[in-house]
């Protein structure tokens, strides 16, 4: 695949970015995509693999090594390097639904399980995987395909996020006809509110729904099953049902001062921000804002690194992230953390870059735990008290956090956003039709079956797996629109 002397010849080149003094002050994509010449090179770096593990998704050690939908990845990584565009985007969306998604937002497990990143730096995959979609809405190749014929069963998708949105697409190309509630105002779940303009316009959301609606599928945003529509007319008005309502409970700080004012979870800033912003360009003043102010963020992941480059967006006064967790080295270790396992490395993300440069110097403090949140008179957060921790292994594998003496800080702040995640999904929808849970809320369904112990409700995505990756959730909704088929129809063509 590729150029037999590909890996040799060129450097690896990823998507370019805009400098951050510039980008902060818009809301515009933050990146720069590769040129056509740019793409063929990097895909002529793909080698013959013997076995190309990029392409194949599994757990390792608590994280992905691979792809999970099995992307043809040396294929059109050769055919890009061919200039056979359109074929390469045909053999993308063959395992795909969504390329430009994961092109764009996907950590990419698959470049971590690169084989010439055993010795090099490895393919530049998702680069190669958004340039190839990209160019195919561009050209005109990315066009409607509705279902030839319609079988004239009716399922229901509730939840509009990637794992709906791909169970949707797939049972649509079945010949099924295919409602997907959303309660939210747009369709796209935390595409469309979790993950903000720059990173992830909504442009390319809308883009692809519209799409989906003219092969066929229905879209009721505004409607929250069990409230504005009842939960128990599902099975009467549909075949079949897929939930795929995410993992939405917020993990929470459990801490003296927790209900101040300014103590606000991450999802809803950011939730608020973008919907202000696709709205009325901030000027309706419906979001939680940080201009002027002294931001915390507490949680050292992609969500804490997207409150960053939001609030910096919003030009607040000062910015500080806490990671509970030391800094990584800037390699992976070759004993714990060995290839083709997804690297533990120390990065530096797009919302890093943007606030060094607005404060000059990286806003992230380590191995940091919050003890108490101190509130002015009026009952709003002014102060963050924190203790330096380090992190250790007990015998029985768990993580234990072990506070060091001496190291008791304080912080000014008026805005602190927790990033820490999700421990589950909401529980009203699977109570109310009677849905067994796991001991985690998480609702039960086997991966690879995805049936509850209701017949003809299938569950996908993170409400089945827990908090995940974007290509896990495509991964779900495919494998579930795939069982949902076999139940209704008695057999199954979808992959």
């Amino acid at each position: 695949m590729g150029k037999a002397t590909g890996f040799m010849e060129y450097e690896r080149q990823a998507v370019k970015e805009r400098t951050p003094d510039k980008r902060v002050k818009d809301w515009t994509d933050y990146t720069i995509p590769l040129s056509t010449e740019e793409a063929e090179r990097q895909g002529a770096r793909c080698m013959d693999c013997g076995v190309p593990t990029c392409q194949t998704g599994m757990e390792m050690t608590g994280g992905t090594s691979g792809c999970p939908v099995y992307h043809l990845i040396p294929e059109w990584n050769d055919l890009v390097y061919r200039g056979q565009w359109k074929e390469a985007l045909r053999r993308e969306h063959l395992m795909n639904n969504f390329p430009e998604f994961t092109g764009t937002a996907c950590p990419a497990p698959c470049e971590g399980a690169c084989v010439l990143g055993i010795n090099e730096q490895p393919v530049a995959i998702r680069s190669v995987e958004r340039s190839i979609i990209e160019r195919g809405f561009a050209e005109g190749w990315v066009v409607p395909e509705p279902p030839k014929t319609r079988t004239g069963k009716k399922v229901a998708v509730i939840g509009s996020g990637p794992a709906g949105l791909a169970a949707a697409a797939q049972l649509n190309k079945a010949g099924h006809s295919v409602v997907v509630f959303e309660r939210s105002d747009r369709p796209g779940g935390l595409l469309t509110y979790g993950i903000p303009e720059m990173k992830l316009p909504y442009e390319m959301v809308e883009r692809r729904i519209r799409i989906l609606e003219q092969e066929g599928i229905e879209f009721r945003t505004n409607t929250e099953v069990g409230k504005d529509y009842p939960a128990s007319a599902l099975q009467a008005d549909f075949a079949a049902v897929i939930m795929c309502t995410g993992a939405a409970v917020h993990r929470d700080v459990e801490v003296e001062g927790r209900q101040l004012g300014g103590v606000h979870y991450a999802m809803d800033f950011l939730h608020s921000s973008t919907k202000s912003l696709l709205d009325s360009n901030l000027e309706d003043g419906k979001f939680i804002s940080a201009k002027g102010k002294d931001v915390i963020v507490i949680g050292g992941g992609d969500t804490g690194t997207d409150c960053l480059a939001t609030a910096v967006r919003h030009d607040c006064r000062s910015l500080v992230q806490f990671d509970v967790y030391e800094q990584k080295d800037g390699v992976r270790d070759e004993v714990s953390n060995p290839w083709p396992q997804y690297p533990r490395i120390h990065r530096v993300e797009y919302g890093h870059k943007e606030a060094a440069s607005v404060f000059g110097s990286d806003p992230r403090a380590y191995a940091v735990m919050t003890k108490k949140f101190v509130g002015d008179e009026a009952g709003n957060v002014k102060e963050v008290h924190t203790v330096g921790v380090k992190v250790r292994i007990d015998e029985h594998g768990n993580r234990i956090r072990e506070e060091i003496l001496g190291t008791e800080r304080v912080w000014k702040a008026d805005l602190v956003l927790l990033a820490i995640g999700f421990s589950g999904p909401e529980q009203e929808l699977p109570q109310q039709l009677e849905i067994e849970v796991e001991a985690n809320t998480r609702v039960k369904a086997e991966h690879g079956r995805f049936t509850t112990n209701r017949e003809g409700f299938f569950a996908a995505g993170d409400m089945r797996r827990g908090q995940s990756l974007i290509v896990w959730a495509i991964n779900e909704g495919r494998g579930a629109a795939r069982e949902c088929d076999r139940f209704l129809m008695g057999e199954t063509v979808l992959p």
